[in-house]
């Protein structure tokens, strides 16, 4: 049995196909499955693979399960088997908890074009976890050696699959780079980002609207012209961190402020306080102990 589990575990992983692994960790009482047990859920809410009950927690599994993989968060379900809600009209009986473990495919960075912003960028994306396609026929391996995937047909061509997991950053310096944001917003990018000057970022959202994408569709995309956060980058190296700054700012769900502003520090005479108005400890130097400030 474990053995085409795992089976069909790897499978998945290896064609991307985002899943969720649920374990039984805790069974109180009467339950058809025992500790351990496991089963592979996708994000159809399908069980593909395994056990973790029958008819009184399948349904409730499944569904937390699908949950879990759109958070991209774990999560332990408590499923009270004496409740009739559970099950099939009739009770289990006792308590059991399930461990579910979402198992994701990595994000995807597709960069358009090439040049240092862009090979900058490529290596900061596979530090960060990043599946790197580069589309651009000016791209070599030499100068793109972190790069998961090379496509000299360009971003526009049948070769570029782009959806909710992909990160879109066009660089072509004007070549195309209208046609490239419209394939982007049309296949409904999780981030879209232009590196161009205002004026021509201008123009690309003037060419947006003549080409009849309507208001709603432009606002959803959330097209960021020109790219990157204001971090007052300079060299093509800054300029490739403010922007691999405002795709984790997007990924995440950050706020884009200063850690001590986040984090509610308040400082005041010398003395930094948290939100809670808890004084903060800070190491002190010698002998290396810690000392509260009130």
């Amino acid at each position: 049995m474990y053995q085409d589990f795992f089976s069909t575990l790897n499978e998945l992983s290896s064609r991307g196909a985002p899943f969720a692994i649920a374990t039984v960790i805790e069974v109180e009482g009467s339950g058809s499955a025992k500790p351990g047990s496991k089963a592979l859920i996708d994000a159809d809410a399908k069980l593909i693979s395994g056990w973790v009950g029958g008819g009184c927690v399948e349904n409730t599994v499944r569904q937390e399960a699908v949950e879990s993989i759109k958070e991209g968060r774990p999560r332990i379900v408590s499923l009270d088997l004496s409740n009739e809600v559970f099950g099939i009209g009739m009770p289990c009986g006792g308590i059991m908890k399930v461990y579910i473990d979402p198992v994701l495919p990595p994000p995807e960075l597709v960069i358009a074009g090439h040049g240092r912003i862009a090979e900058t960028l490529a290596r900061f994306a596979e530090i960060a976890g990043f599946y790197v396609i580069v589309a651009d026929p000016g791209a070599t391996p030499e100068a793109f050696p972190t790069a998961n995937r090379l496509v000299s047909t360009g971003f526009n061509s049948a070769e570029i699959s782009v959806g909710p997991n992909s990160y879109v950053v066009v660089a072509t310096q004007h070549k195309g780079d209208h046609l490239s944001i419209r394939k982007a917003i049309d296949c409904a990018a999780a981030y879209i980002a232009l590196v161009a000057s205002k004026k021509r970022a201008q123009l690309v959202f003037e060419y947006l609207e003549a080409a009849g994408i309507d208001q709603e569709k432009l606002a959803r995309a959330n097209l960021r012209a020109p790219a990157g956060l204001d971090i007052g980058a300079k060299t093509p190296e800054e300029i490739a961190l403010s922007i691999m700054s405002e795709i984790v700012l997007v990924r995440r769900g950050g706020s884009g402020q200063a850690m001590l502003e986040a984090k509610g520090i308040q400082v005041e005479k010398g003395i930094s306080r948290t939100s809670e108005n808890r004084p903060v400890r800070r190491r002190l130097g010698g002998a290396g102990k810690l000392t509260t400030e009130n």
